[in-house]
């Protein structure tokens, strides 16, 4: 494409750098222009609540690329520079302060926020949320040693920052609705193994409780009960940031942006990645939306080679991870409408894969906990769509891969 031809993109998270880097490595020579909302370079956000938290790793660990990389890579990479409109029409962004940037083609990947809950007290001073650095820094300098936190929400982010929470030596209630943690995401059963490890490493979980109001000491709950704790983490999910794509008349659905397999809005000028994408996905024949790691790490290149004109559809699977304790789990496939979970391996002692079958035994998705050499035979049940003899991937005895003959 001609040198005065203008990408721009939105968003400063993993899913912008690897856009302008994917761009950059298939021989686009225009201009590249990536605005990003908070005044940092790019970073990726998973080890805000694992590794960051528990220690181990420091901002520039998880930084994508020095500031070095995008002066050589010609990208005008303005940081603090939130967009706040979207003139498909014009192919023009505009800025708070008025001032409008022209675009051939845009790429959106303006990811999500954290999820507000309609409760009394949730903006109050000194609640905390985790989606940025910032939040992360403030959330690392309360959970000390011996201090209480209370946490609204079982899901991911919750169950990761208790987790590490609890390995530096702060006390942990864990305040959540439904009746299993991370019920959504892995059914009732699986869930309970989640609720176990967190009780097994004495955190104390208050299921199926409505909470009635949040400030920064505590929680109060509608039965009139309290947690009384020295910070407050809300962690009830995250809403994606689609106001852009709603205000450019984007087709919008499924909780997010319509997308193709080729990661193309509705605007055949306009794409998305990340937590916005309702893809299409070849393998699924259906929409998919998820907030996970893999879709901003991989997303790109796919968007990328649609706006220079290449062919390409996004066919990987979902997939994300989670470490809490000694738990490390890897979860691959999309199984909204499973029928049953087949374990395979010593489900006691957390070292075993679960797998998600539809009616039809047909693998729908699977969680490997502690064993790291069966990703891949996941993968192949999950796409063969064959039926499986649910005894034979129960018995740790049968080649997983013998199961597709």
């Amino acid at each position: 494409m001609a040198s005065s031809t203008t990408f721009v993109i939105v968003g400063g998270g993993l899913a912008g750098a690897k856009a302008v880097e994917a761009l950059r490595d298939n021989g686009f020579e225009g201009q590249i222009i990536l605005f990003a909302e908070e005044a940092r370079l790019p970073y990726e956000r998973p080890p805000l609540s694992k590794e960051y938290l528990a220690g181990k790793k420091s901002l520039t660990d998880f930084t994508v690329q020095n500031s070095d990389w995008y002066l050589d890579h010609q990208v005008d990479l303005r940081l603090g520079s939130p967009v706040s409109s979207l003139d498909s029409g014009a192919h023009t962004v505009g800025l708070p302060d008025g001032t409008t940037t022209r675009y051939d083609k845009l790429l959106l990947a303006t990811g999500s926020a954290s999820r507000r809950p309609p409760i009394p007290g949730s903006d109050a001073d000194g609640v905390h949320y985790l989606r940025s650095y910032d939040d992360a820094e403030l959330l690392n300098s309360v959970l000390t040693e011996g201090s209480s936190l209370a946490v609204l929400g079982a899901g991911w982010i919750g169950l990761e920052v208790t987790a590490a929470a609890r390995q530096r030596g702060a006390e942990v209630t864990v305040v959540e609705a439904a009746k299993q943690p991370l019920l959504a995401a892995l059914g009732e059963t699986v869930g309970e193994i989640f609720a176990n490890l967190h009780r097994d490493h004495g955190v104390r979980l208050r299921l199926q409780t409505q909470v009635e109001e949040i400030s920064a000491t505590g929680l109060r709950m509608r039965d009139g009960s309290t947690v009384a704790a020295d910070a407050v983490l809300v962690a009830v999910g995250a809403k994606p940031n689609v106001e852009l794509a709603e205000q450019g008349g984007l087709s919008m659905g499924d909780g997010g942006v319509l997308v193709d397999a080729s990661l193309r809005t509705s605007d055949p000028d306009i794409f998305a990645v990340g937590d916005i994408a309702a893809a299409e996905h070849p393998l699924y024949r259906t929409r998919i939306r998820t907030e996970h790691w893999a879709n901003a790490l991989k997303q790109p290149a796919v968007a990328a080679a649609g706006m220079l004109g290449k062919p390409a559809e996004y066919a990987e699977l979902p997939y994300f991870f989670t470490d809490q304790y000694d738990l490390g789990m890897e979860y691959v496939g999309h199984a909204p409408n499973f029928e049953r979970v087949v374990f395979r391996g010593d489900v006691a002692g957390r070292e075993f894969v679960a797998f998600w079958l539809d009616g039809d035994n047909r693998v729908l998705a699977g969680m490997n906990v502690n064993i790291w050499d069966v990703l891949d035979d996941v993968k192949a049940l999950i796409r063969s769509k064959s039926s499986v003899d649910p005894d034979k991937l129960a018995d740790p005895s049968s080649p997983l891969a013998d199961l597709l003959s």
